[in-house]
């Protein structure tokens, strides 16, 4: 392993090589031993809501008052922030699976403590010990989770991820039924294993965890490339033996300047001086959520009792069904945030939300809302809220450099949950308090105007992180040290090639061709077909250049990925079709995974393979290996190329 004084320049395709997997067995521990850990914090608050009741009863075996209970609710919320801050900065110093063993060591403990509270001070202390664990797994796990899942898929697993905290509210709310249950346990016994249930359920998560490797990215910047050469080696092999398969060529190498310690002065800094736009748009997301979640959420069970007589017997069915509702959000929705794009999705779902919102709250003041129709806006409302909430913390992790993830992911969950998540509670209660319908539809509409906000920012500073490299979207602050002369400027490209291996400057210089080729043509075909008269520059107006996704430019950089992805896409085509001989547009489809790749865009690569001969239909949706010579003639497109 590297040390200290052997820290230098490396040249690694650790991201490439990750990104490039198949979807396999490996990336569903990686779900499981980090992701179920929402469920967890679902089930931690539905369950604590759920008993706070009997907790104040005389029989108890706890003295605590309402007010105890809310003062409680708090310190757990505050105890998240500053575990986030803490076990955040921690989790980009010595790294994710340090801190996420750590920190759900520190939830288990903590909650298998608060079963044995026995007064009010024991209580807020064991709740605020949770709280640190809980808020420190935010920012170690999801940082994690990105590092570790390809680019094509981090979108729709990061929200279904997220939106599993729903199903440990769902099972919160119907396993407290039988825990408050006294004729199945005493008074004083079901509320204590509510918070041992939690206990157990982490512990099992830590059993699978164990076996969840250190982040290979973390590795090679902090000077144990090694490591991380040795964790990606034995990915690949799980995934050959697994697939029967040998994987598609990795795209292009980074080059870091590794780093033992990166200083907190440096990476705070970065998110204001160099990425403040990026800052504003993280800040808006989690506020705009925060807000809303922590003002409706915690006063549903209280809204529906107040204003639509739903006994509290009958609240926590309720709340079931409405935790289910937030689950199929990310679940359903999040492959188009792969697909569609970040950018339309995170504003529709901000948007949308808000435009529900607003219907229910309209409704609302009209009188004309029943309770049927209450429940059902409402649910339809974080039903699309909930993929736009989970979509906060993909973005924070995604723009900003993997030294800073960590952080960034845990100083803006605790400014957006110590913003919204106290304003939020504090205004609705005092809304419900009055007993005024009107007054509470007010409240649902400042809801809607904080996630509106939420959206309008996402249309103005949002980033199209959609299957693109962590590296690309966000250039590690190590790189760019590894990239810059002695005057502080970006190296040239020669330079830049200088500390590529020979393979690896051969294999881009090839791909740059091959871009630079089909690029001209296709502004060939445009320039001499209908499409010319299309308004605006179009696609052909982009020009390629070798070395464009260095520049500076994001719109060049997004441009230039494009075209790499395309290319990659289409020798993934051509090597299958190699391989397998004359197959159908199904099977080939199904063969290279074009489904993940995106609307439309498996249809573009085989056109494209089909313009440059790299392969040749045969027969109806038939295709076998074509001669490699480019149709010149500039023919319409076949009518199979439409599908």
């Amino acid at each position: 392993m590297t040390t200290t004084s052997e820290l230098g320049v490396v040249t690694t395709k650790v991201p490439a090589r990750l990104d490039r997997l198949p979807w396999s067995r490996f990336h569903w521990r990686i779900v499981v031993g980090l992701g179920t850990v929402w469920i967890l914090d679902g089930l931690e608050v539905t369950i604590v809501g759920a008993v706070a009741a009997r907790m104040t009863e005389a029989d108890s075996g706890i003295d605590l008052t309402s007010a105890d209970i809310g003062t409680a609710a708090a310190i757990y919320v505050a105890g998240a922030c500053v575990g986030a801050l803490l076990f955040g900065r921690l989790t980009d110093r010595f790294g994710r699976k340090k801190l996420f063993m750590l920190t759900l060591g520190i939830y288990v403990l903590a909650t298998v403590a608060t079963a044995f509270a026995h007064d009010a001070w024991y209580l807020y202390l064991a709740r605020f010990i949770t709280g640190m664990g809980i808020g420190g797994e935010y920012a170690a796990i999801n940082s994690a989770i990105d590092e570790l899942i390809p680019a094509r898929n981090r979108g729709q697993v990061d929200l279904a991820i997220n939106g599993s905290y729903w199903v440990g509210s769902a099972l919160g709310s119907l396993v407290a039924v039988l825990l408050l249950n006294e004729s199945l346990l005493a008074a004083d016994l079901g509320w204590r294993l509510a918070f041992g249930l939690g206990g157990v359920l982490g512990l099992g998560i830590m059993l699978v965890r164990r076996h969840v490797p250190e982040s290979p990215r973390w590795l090679f910047i902090h000077g144990h490339e090694d490591e991380a050469e040795r964790i990606v080696d034995r990915i690949e092999a799980e995934v050959r033996e697994e697939t029967g398969r040998e994987l598609p060529e990795p795209g292009e190498a980074v080059t870091v300047r590794q780093r033992k310690v990166i200083p907190f002065r440096e990476i705070a800094g970065v998110a204001l001086r160099r990425y403040p736009r990026r800052a504003l748009l993280g800040l808006a997301l989690f506020i705009g959520q925060a807000f809303l979640y922590n003002a409706i959420v915690f006063d549903l069970g209280t809204i529906l009792s107040g204003f639509f007589d739903i006994g509290s017997g009958t609240v926590p069915y309720f709340l079931a069904v409405f935790a289910i509702a937030n689950f199929l959000g990310p679940v359903l929705l999040g492959r188009l945030f792969d697909t569609v794009g970040r950018k339309p999705m995170i504003t529709g779902t901000y948007v949308g939300s808000a435009a529900v919102a607003t219907i229910l709250a309209v409704l609302m003041i009209t009188g004309s809302l029943t309770t049927a129709w209450f429940f059902l806006l409402v649910s339809l409302t974080f039903f699309v809220a909930s993929a736009g909430a989970s979509s906060a913390y993909l973005t924070v992790s995604e723009v900003f450099p993997m030294e800073t993830r960590a952080l960034s992911i845990s100083l803006f969950f605790a400014v957006g949950t110590a913003v919204g998540g106290i304003t939020g509670p504090l205004l609705f209660g005092h809304l419900i308090h009055t007993g005024d319908a009107d007054l509470v539809a007010i409240g649902f509409l400042v809801g809607a105007a904080a996630m509106a906000l939420g959206g309008l920012a996402e249309v103005v500073f949002g980033v199209r992180a959609e299957q693109q490299s962590l590296e690309n979207i966000a250039r590690p602050l190590t790189a760019e040290e590894a990239e810059a002369n002695w005057r502080g400027e970006p190296a040239p490209q020669d330079e830049r090639d200088r500390l590529r291996p020979a393979d690896v400057q051969q294999a881009a210089h090839e791909r740059d061709r091959r871009i630079a080729d089909r690029t001209a043509r296709r502004r060939e075909r445009q320039r001499s077909g209908a499409r010319r008269y299309r308004p605006g520059t179009g696609q052909g107006s982009r020009v390629y250049s070798p070395g464009m996704a260095g520049t500076a430019g994001a719109a060049s950089r997004t441009s230039a990925m494009s075209e790499q992805r395309l290319d990659d896409e289409i020798e993934q085509i051509t090597h299958t079709v190699r391989e397998t001989g004359p197959t159908s547009r199904e099977d080939l489809k199904r063969a290279v995974n074009g489904r993940s790749w995106g609307p439309r865009r498996f249809r573009r690569a085989l056109r494209e393979s089909e313009r440059e001969s790299r392969v040749k239909a045969v027969g109806k949706d038939r295709y076998a290996p074509g001669d490699g010579r480019y149709r010149s003639d500039g023919a319409p497109d076949d009518p199979h190329d439409r599908r």
